[in-house]
């Protein structure tokens, strides 16, 4: 009787986990290009700067979010050659007009370079709210920011996205 039990919870608990839908991954990057930004001095002898920044670029990779338009609209606070606090959000917006809202935070770190110092972007990504496709999923993952060449920068962003609980 009580194996029964064991066997039938056991069974019940597989047939709830193989109906709910599991979480895809999503590996894209994309370049983004400067559209508006301002940038604040702190005006202290040090090169202390806050970068309110708009950037736009396409998407590519796999998964739910590549191909997609996307806009940045960021607050990246640099101390350099300290550190950084980059955040902000990322639009994505696919073809067919569905949009995934994405939370980005960033640490940068500088560390010894060649010629100068190198900065290193690394942080975490959370998809916090979308239409159509993207409307009741919940996403996380990995973002590094790297240069692009002149003011641009590329971001890329591994992960998996899934129905929100």
């Amino acid at each position: 009787m009580r194996l029964t039990k064991v066997l039938t919870a056991t069974a019940t608990g597989l047939a709830l986990f193989a109906g709910a839908a599991l979480a895809a991954p999503v590996s894209v990057s994309t370049v983004l290009d400067p559209k508006e930004q301002m940038r604040f001095e702190m005006g202290d002898g040090s090169n202390h700067f806050v970068l309110a920044v708009r950037r736009e670029g396409v998407s590519e990779g796999e998964g739910a979010l590549a191909g997609a338009q996307v806009t940045e609209f960021g607050w990246h606070d640099i101390n350099p050659p300290h550190a950084g606090d980059p955040q902000g959000y990322l639009r994505f917006t696919a073809d067919n007009g569905d949009v995934a809202i994405i939370k980005f935070t960033v640490r940068a770190v500088f560390m010894k370079g060649a010629e100068k110092p190198a900065l290193h972007d690394d942080g975490f990504w959370e998809l916090v709210n979308g239409t159509g496709q993207f409307a009741g999923k919940r996403g996380v993952g990995h973002i590094k920011i790297e240069p692009a060449g002149g003011p641009k920068r590329l971001f890329t962003l591994t992960g998996e996205i899934g129905d929100a609980p």
